[in-house]
C-alpha cells in the first residue's frame, strides 16, 4: 500500500534499524521502545493486522511467532519475552500494517496497562 509506513520500511524507501529478516518477516526497532528489547517483526506482505494475516496467510503468521523468538534469542532473552499484537484503534494499534511486538528486558507485570 502506498501510504503504509511499513510498507515503506519493508521496501527500504523509509530507513529502519532492521535486527532480523526472512523471507516472509521483517524485524526493526521501535522507536518509541516501551522496554530494553522492543522490536517490531512485520510481514512483508500487507495484512491491516493479526486477523487479517492468519485469515489470508496463517503461514506468514507462525513466520512472526519463530522471527520473534530468534530475535529474542538473539539478544539475550529467549526465556522471557513478550509478545503483543495490537487489532484495531480501540486496542492501541496506529499502524494498519500487522506487526508483533517482541518486549523483553524489564518486569513487564501482568495485566498490562
Amino acid at each position: 500500500m502506498a501510504d503504509c509506513l511499513f510498507c515503506a520500511i519493508v521496501s527500504g524507501d523509509v530507513p529502519a534499524e532492521v535486527v532480523h529478516t526472512t523471507e516472509r518477516t521483517l524485524a526493526f526497532r521501535d522507536l518509541n521502545p516501551q522496554a530494553p528489547l522492543h522490536v517490531l517483526v512485520v510481514p512483508r506482505d500487507h495484512h491491516a493486522n493479526a486477523a487479517d494475516l492468519a485469515a489470508g496467510d496463517p503461514e506468514a503468521s507462525a513466520e512472526l511467532v519463530r522471527t520473534a523468538a530468534a530475535v529474542a534469542a538473539a539478544e539475550g532473552y529467549a526465556d522471557d519475552y513478550r509478545l503483543v499484537f495490537n487489532t484495531g484503534a480501540g486496542a492501541g494499534q496506529t499502524v494498519f500494517h500487522t506487526h508483533l511486538h517482541v518486549l523483553a528486558g524489564r518486569d513487564l507485570g501482568w495485566p498490562p496497562g
